[in-house]
């Protein structure tokens, strides 16, 4: 599981790397599918990551305002900032029960905790394809999204 959490800020990188290359309206630009613009998918990755691991941790939301990561540089700060609290979680891991329930605030049911941190990173490689779609539409080669590969 650690592999697979790492792969994702790896490839996370990599998209804000690779969002270097576009001006703030295209990365603002509204899009079909997705959560909208690929601005709000970064942001919407880092955020739902970060308070699912938070429920699992029995610890209060915290909630962040997309109107104060309007950069992909303030969205990279915040993913690295967060990070470095999420690395933390999962060297514990083992200590962690994952078969306990999680109640997350915004949720009215429960859930395996094993389940959500499957769910979250299937959560991020999902919304990565949208980003590789968005990308092909501008005609811009996509991040390569390949496990094999990578140093992990």
């Amino acid at each position: 599981m650690q592999q697979l959490f790492k792969y994702n800020w790896q490839v996370r990188d990599e998209w804000f790397d690779w969002c270097d290359q576009l001006p703030d309206s295209e990365l603002n630009k509204k899009r079909t599918g997705g959560t909208g613009s690929i601005l709000y998918t970064l942001f919407h990755i880092i955020d739902v990551e970060y308070s699912w691991i938070r429920a699992i941790e029995g610890k209060e939301d915290v909630t962040f305002s997309f109107e104060e990561y309007q950069s992909i540089n303030k969205l990279k700060k915040l993913s690295d900032t967060l990070r470095l609290e999420l690395e933390s979680f999962l060297d514990r891991l083992e200590e962690i029960n994952l078969e306990e329930k999680v109640k997350a605030s915004w949720q009215e049911d429960e859930y395996i905790a094993e389940n959500v941190m499957n769910h979250v990173l299937v959560h991020e490689i999902h919304h990565i394809g949208q980003l590789s779609v968005w990308a092909r539409e501008l005609n811009k080669k996509p991040v390569l999204a390949n496990l094999i590969g990578r140093e992990l």
